[in-house]
């Protein structure tokens, strides 16, 4: 299949008109062909109103039907063979072994959805009976179930250009759903997107839907995805990425005639508290473990652990040096684009330029171009609490901050003082660290989407019995995040909102007088 450099309007290739982006291949910072133009306002509302037109027809397709689309894209995908993951190697820079179980784990996804779609739970479907002879007042029946509102625009992922990106969970659930999508792709690998985005057309065609279900965009700076968030046929937006560029979306949308909600994964350092006994009887294995998950993937992924909290005590000095040791050791990796790398740069040098802040390791840095050298920095719990959104402020990439507390009271009041997080992990021997477990899960419970025991934070597999998101500002707090699962390891999760598709994006509650409502 050979790149266009074209949107993708419905079934139509469609050359954008405003300036162009050009991926970046970051081992050689050589730019990439062919060029993508922007859309212009004239073109986004041309894709709105496609999806507009779709919404009607594809509401109104079965279970059955989503279903067998969600297959179809899956497989479409699967088909497009080596191609899709070459070309994400050159735009990403990332191992070939990583991008093939990305798209094993965005076919899933998709399947995934298929079957929850065919299990049907996800409708809520009540019914309150009639009771007509009840005093004083007779009850009507009445019915409700959950109902697709509109299109739903999606931000691609920078970091995951499969699996968060054209066909991603965001793309997957709304179209579960019965929402037609408008993605912006993302401009670190649009190749990338138009390969995606033309199986996903293929699979619309062999399906006969409609052909606004689904469309791609591009575009050069924020303007497009303000477009889009401010356009009155689109319903909600899921966003991954900057937290400057959710909130700018969410202050869009929420300015909007008719607000609509903005799910917006922006920033997490995801704690990990290192519990007394637990340091005492593995420090060892969990300081070599803890480098392992801090340097994966450049420490490119949103549940990168980026702090981690103990006691002032022995065990963790030897904690540290461990953990010293072994990041030294590591070799640096390339990142996703020089944007990034270039900002990973300034945020390491913004921390280690602080009084507060003392740099306890780096890891080892190659020749070449966008190397990301790991770095662990170490703090006081009183310089944390003192300034926690300047300490705690994420650094996108392979750097960690220990932060040593003088005691239990002065762990308990550095969690009062983060923000909302992705995860929470608790590495801990639950029979000796009883107290301190049920004190900080307390105060855990609510600032984090799920909180682990005895793992890491960056397994995550597709499944049911989680999500991947939390209080502002990883989402909004009124939204259960995005359909993931946790590693084994985790032990529980809190929900914000009910149902399934909830999750992500256009459900409402709506009640039906009994024949209006015959799917209930």
């Amino acid at each position: 299949m050979t790149l266009t450099g074209n949107m993708l309007i419905g079934q139509s290739l469609v050359a954008g008109d405003d300036r162009e982006i050009r991926a970046i291949n970051p081992f050689s910072n050589e730019t990439l062909e062919p060029a993508y133009p922007g859309a212009t306002k004239t073109q986004v509302d041309e894709a709105a109103a496609l999806a507009n037109a779709a919404f009607a027809s594809y509401r109104e397709t079965t279970p059955e039907q989503r279903a067998v689309f969600l297959e179809t894209i899956a497989s479409e995908i699967m088909d497009l063979g080596d191609i899709l993951i070459e070309r994400g190697q050159q735009e990403t820079g990332l191992p070939q072994g990583r991008l093939v179980g990305e798209r094993g784990r965005t076919v899933n996804q998709l399947r995934l959805f298929a079957t929850v779609v065919r299990e049907g739970a996800w409708h809520g479907a009540r019914i309150d009976h009639a009771k007509p002879e009840r005093t004083p007042m007779p009850r009507a029946d009445i019915r409700l179930r959950h109902i697709p509102l509109g299109p739903v625009a999606v931000f691609g992922a920078s970091n995951f250009p499969l699996a968060f990106s054209v066909a991603g969970g965001d793309t997957a659930s709304a179209l579960a759903a019965g929402a037609p999508v408008i993605v912006k792709g993302h401009s670190a690998h649009p190749g990338t997107s138009e390969l995606v985005a033309r199986a996903i057309a293929s699979a619309i065609k062999k399906c006969e839907l409609h052909e606004g279900v689904f469309s791609l965009i591009f575009g050069f700076d924020y303007a497009v995805g303000q477009q889009l968030a401010a356009h009155p046929y689109i319903k909600a937006v899921g966003f991954t990425g900057s937290r400057s560029g959710g909130v700018a979306l969410m202050q869009t949308a929420a300015a909007r005639p008719e607000p609509i909600p903005v799910y917006a994964e922006m920033s997490s350092v995801n704690p990990v508290f290192l519990l007394p006994e637990a340091l005492k009887q593995r420090g060892s294995v969990i300081a070599r473990e803890f480098v392992a998950s801090l340097v994966g993937s450049a420490g490119q992924l949103c549940t990168n652990p980026g702090l981690v909290i103990g006691l002032e005590s022995p065990e963790l000095d030897a904690f540290v040096d461990t953990a010293k040791t072994e990041l030294a050791a590591s070799q640096s990796t390339t990142m996703l684009t020089p944007g990034i790398h270039e900002a990973y740069v300034k945020g390491v040098e913004a921390l280690t330029q602080l009084s507060s802040v003392k740099v306890e390791a780096q890891g080892q840095i190659a020749e070449g171009c966008n190397q990301c050298q790991a770095v662990l920095l170490s703090t006081t719990a009183a310089a944390f609490i003192e300034a926690p959104h300047q300490l705690g402020a994420e650094v996108f990439g392979a750097c960690s901050m220990v932060v040593r507390c003088t005691d239990t009271e002065e762990m308990l009041a550095l969690t009062s003082v983060l923000e909302g997080q992705l995860t929470a992990t608790l590495q801990m021997e639950a029979a000796d660290d009883n107290q301190l477990i049920r004190s900080l899960i307390s105060s855990l419970e609510l600032k984090a989407g799920r909180v682990l025991a005895n793992g890491f934070p960056t397994g995550v597999e597709v499944g049911h019995a989680m999500v991947h998101g939390g209080p502002f500002p990883p989402l909004p707090t009124v939204a259960v995040p995005r359909w993931e699962a946790a590693p084994s390891s985790v032990i529980y999760v809190r929900s914000r909102i009910k149902t399934f598709l909830t999750t992500i994006y256009p459900w409402r509650y709506r009640t039906k007088t009994p024949g209006m409502c015959p799917s209930v």
